[in-house]
């Protein structure tokens, strides 16, 4: 027994020494700061959790602080997801859309962050006619609605910028930008993956060009203008029954002047949304004889959309079909 004894603590330095880098590898730590996990990231709503997935791929893990078919704007945080803002590699949000977001980002402060609106180049009325009808409002209206504010932080912003894919792809630079801060040693793949956003996104962009083409000038008549950029990207003319906020109730005056604009530009169907009641929408399309189709503003998906299976592209494809069949076009 006592040959093998000493044989055995003979043995023990070397194990040691043939465990030691074993352990040090499996640290995760070492590589910008990363855990066993990969890069973490954390984003504000769907879109953006969707250009995180599509950049980081395998390497990351993306949470998204708005729970499936929520409405963002009316999101809350729990302080546990509030400390995980302070906690994750990478926060990716829209400042000014989440008053939520906003405040936890101010009070944890996380190293980094990529804010959509900075690269997005938001618009006011983006490929809208409401143009003429923001102009009729007199300064004290414009001073009243600023001050009650709509719920979205932004002004006379527009933040829908997602809706146009275009606009969605420069984020994706931006999020491989941060990644590969967080995590050099695999800039290339980060850079990689928003390449290949930016072609999905491209042709995505053509497919819905090539599918509305016929449509330039048409007029779009939402329950609220949540399709601006769409609009702008494609050549169509928005019209909503009410403004950015989506809970508002839209004036009668401001019925009668969509009715207006339904029978001036022969209209057929109103769109309505996903994650808003379509009540308003249906009951003025009733009054006028027209139809009614949903178009989801992908603010996060729907319950349908999630149980389906289906993502960002496969959503806006479904929006270009509702818009194939329901707008008037030669």
């Amino acid at each position: 027994m006592k040959p093998r004894r000493a044989a055995l603590r003979a043995a023990l330095p070397a194990l040691a020494l043939l465990v030691a880098p074993l352990a040090a590898c499996s640290s995760g730590d070492a590589q910008g700061g990363t855990g066993d996990d990969g890069v973490t990231v954390l984003a504000s709503f769907y879109p953006l959790q969707y250009v995180a997935q599509q950049v980081g791929g395998d390497l990351v893990t993306v949470e998204n602080l708005t729970p499936p078919a929520a409405e963002p704007h009316d999101l809350e945080l729990s302080p546990a997801q509030v400390r995980s803002i302070g906690e994750a590699d990478v926060v990716v949000y829209l400042s000014g859309f989440q008053t939520a977001v906003d405040e936890g980002i101010e009070s944890r402060q996380p190293e980094r962050v990529v804010d959509a609106a900075d690269v997005a180049e938001l618009e006011e009325h983006p490929g809208s006619a409401e143009d003429e009808h923001a102009e009729e409002e007199t300064a004290e209206e414009h001073a009243e609605e600023e001050a009650a504010d709509d719920g979205h932080g932004h002004g006379n912003l527009d933040p829908h910028f997602w809706l146009d894919p275009s606009r969605l792809a420069v984020v994706g630079d931006a999020v491989a930008e941060q990644l590969s801060a967080a995590d050099p040693e695999h800039a290339d793949e980060y850079a990689a993956g928003a390449e290949r956003l930016a072609q999905q996104l491209g042709d995505l962009d053509q497919e819905l060009a090539d599918g509305l083409a016929a449509c330039t000038g048409a007029t779009l008549v939402t329950s609220h203008v949540a399709f601006g950029y769409l609009a702008e990207r494609y050549d169509l003319e928005q019209y909503g029954i009410t403004e950015l906020d989506p809970e508002a109730e839209p004036s009668p005056a401001r019925l009668r002047e969509i009715g207006d604009v339904v029978r001036e530009h022969g209209v057929t169907t109103i769109f309505s949304e996903t994650l808003v009641s379509p009540k308003v929408a249906e009951t003025l399309a009733g009054d006028l004889g027209v139809e009614t189709a949903t178009l989801d503003p992908l603010e996060g998906l729907s319950e349908e959309a999630t149980a389906a299976g289906d993502d960002y592209v496969t959503v806006m494809r479904a929006n270009l079909a509702a818009l194939e069949e329901g707008l008037v076009c030669s």
